[in-house]
């Protein structure tokens, strides 16, 4: 009870850390990568239009590919013909592998090529970039239920995480979002992207409280080494000064 922890607290300063000290205790009770991981360890990415999913798998590639890994870039957005030649810039700037469907094509049919190709040549990491859905629609989210179970012919236990890309100028709608997809193929993860402008996310506290999903990654900028694993502790430091959340 923060009212009975106040009555204890002897002025404004010693109030303000047991706030903070209390909100990255929220955000710091979070679910971790498995380690070591499974081989080929499958990371699917879903979100709505424009949150940045495309930007995020390639940065999560060039990552990956930095620590040593092979890397296999699935580009399951068959709707964008410009998702598709940006998933292949990626690739080629970060040093992956990459499966693109046809334009139009069914974006399942890609993830279950791109899955076996990855086991077949002994990929360390596959990432997934699907198409962006309105949550609302029922059609679009019955589609990355079958991209699951497709990817689960291949390897049962797969995919092993499911991280929803959230932009972080998102208000309350972010957190219908989260519950929408989570119903839909549960998530394991936030990636909070947009983070270099004014943008604070709070709303990340909401999803995390409502779904006890956590915050893994935050996206800083367009660079492929604009994208961090997340600290609780800076961003709620963040949160109470006047600077844009971890700018830098």
């Amino acid at each position: 009870d923060l009212r009975a922890d106040f009555a204890r607290i002897d002025g404004p300063a010693a109030a303000l850390e047991h706030v903070k000290r209390t909100l990255q205790q929220r955000l710091e009770t979070s679910r971790a990568e498995p380690d070591p991981r499974p081989r080929p360890h499958v990371t699917v990415l879903v979100g709505v239009i424009g949150t940045g999913k495309t930007t995020t798998a390639g940065k999560l590639a060039h990552g990956f590919v930095q620590e040593g890994h092979r890397v296999l870039l699935a580009g399951c957005d068959t709707f964008r013909a410009a998702a598709l030649d940006q998933l292949k810039w990626w690739a080629e700037k970060g040093g992956a592998e990459v499966v693109l469907g046809r334009p139009e094509g069914d974006p399942s049919a890609v993830a279950f090529d791109a899955v076996q190709a990855a086991v077949s040549r002994g990929v360390d990491r596959v990432v997934v970039d699907t198409a962006g859905r309105l949550h609302t629609r029922t059609g679009l989210m019955a589609e990355l239920q079958k991209l699951n179970r497709v990817i689960k012919r291949v390897i049962p236990e797969a995919p092993h995480d499911v991280l929803l890309v959230l932009d972080a100028t998102t208000g309350q709608n972010g957190l219908r979002q989260a519950a929408l997809f989570h119903r839909a193929i549960p998530l394991t993860g936030v990636v909070l992207t947009k983070l270099d402008g004014t943008a604070k996310g709070g709303i990340v506290f909401a999803i995390r409280d409502a779904l006890q999903v956590p915050v893994r990654y935050v996206g800083l900028g367009e660079a492929a080494s604009d994208l961090d694993s997340f600290e609780a502790g800076r961003f709620v430091e963040a949160l109470f000064s006047a600077q844009p959340v971890l700018s830098e």
